[in-house]
């Protein structure tokens, strides 16, 4: 994968406010310039990822990891890293498969129980039919003692529409609708077909009521640490939260 320097700095030691402006900032690049916003975005993640669980010598499985966008990072950190994704071309988009990537759906992911220290996916859940089945998977092939990493977008923030936010408030069916008439073409993420409601009420859920696993931490992704305590406010938290963080480490 090319090397894009983001232009900003982040701040990745701790979740400061200055951290989150940056990340932002860097976040409008998403679509126009993907490498740059997601070379930032993981060396977020892995500085993120590694107060939980030391990634030296972990084989981390990463659930819908496209292009392998990061995987730099993550093997810089000492990781064993390996890609899934149900896509073909999202695998190939830098001209070809790179090493240990792995064509296959998050729903059934074709790995033997207990065979990954860490599972991770970032931004994946909200756009597969069966979340917290493609959850589950995650936890099914992570070996006990390991830890799962979950992030993603809950459809009633503030890019829970993705590309059609804020329109998405008025249902994803006119979301996307509204784009196609706007912009004469199809958005990137289609409500209904490739985006879907997920939220933070059943993110929770899901993770506080598995029997084979221990809810680590909960946490707003991209928030300073002075604004985690949103999640304690259902209603609030589901319309503040840009990104909701689920780490749990397996019995």
């Amino acid at each position: 994968m090319p090397k894009v320097p983001a232009s900003t700095p982040v701040d990745v030691s701790r979740p400061t406010l200055r951290r989150s402006i940056n990340l932002f900032r860097e976040f409008r690049l998403e679509q126009t310039e993907p490498e740059r916003f997601y070379t930032t975005l993981a060396a977020d993640t892995v500085a993120q990822l590694s107060t939980f669980v030391s990634l030296e010598g972990k084989v981390l499985l990463d659930v819908g990891g496209g292009p392998g966008f990061f995987r730099d990072a993550f093997e810089k950190a000492g990781a064993r890293y390996v890609a899934l994704d149900a896509d073909v071309g999202e695998l190939s988009a830098f001209g070809g498969i790179a090493g240990n990537s792995v064509v296959g759906s998050g729903m059934q992911l074709p790995f033997a129980d207990a065979s990954v220290d860490v599972a991770f996916s970032s931004n994946v859940l909200e756009h597969v039919t069966d979340p917290w089945l493609m959850a589950s998977e995650m936890l099914r092939v992570t070996r006990p003692g390991g830890t799962v990493f979950i992030s993603y977008g809950p459809w009633w923030g503030p890019f829970g529409g993705h590309e059609t936010a804020p329109w998405h408030y008025f249902g994803g069916h006119y979301a996307r609708r509204r784009y196609l008439r706007r912009k004469h073409a199809e958005p990137k993420n289609r409500f209904g077909e490739s985006l879907f409601v997920t939220t933070v009420h059943d993110g929770l859920t899901w993770a506080r009521t598995r029997p084979d696993a221990e809810l680590v931490a909960s946490l707003p992704r991209y928030h300073p640490r002075w604004s985690w305590w949103i999640l304690k406010v259902p209603g609030v938290r589901e319309v503040v939260t840009w990104n909701l963080v689920l780490v749990l480490r397996k019995r």
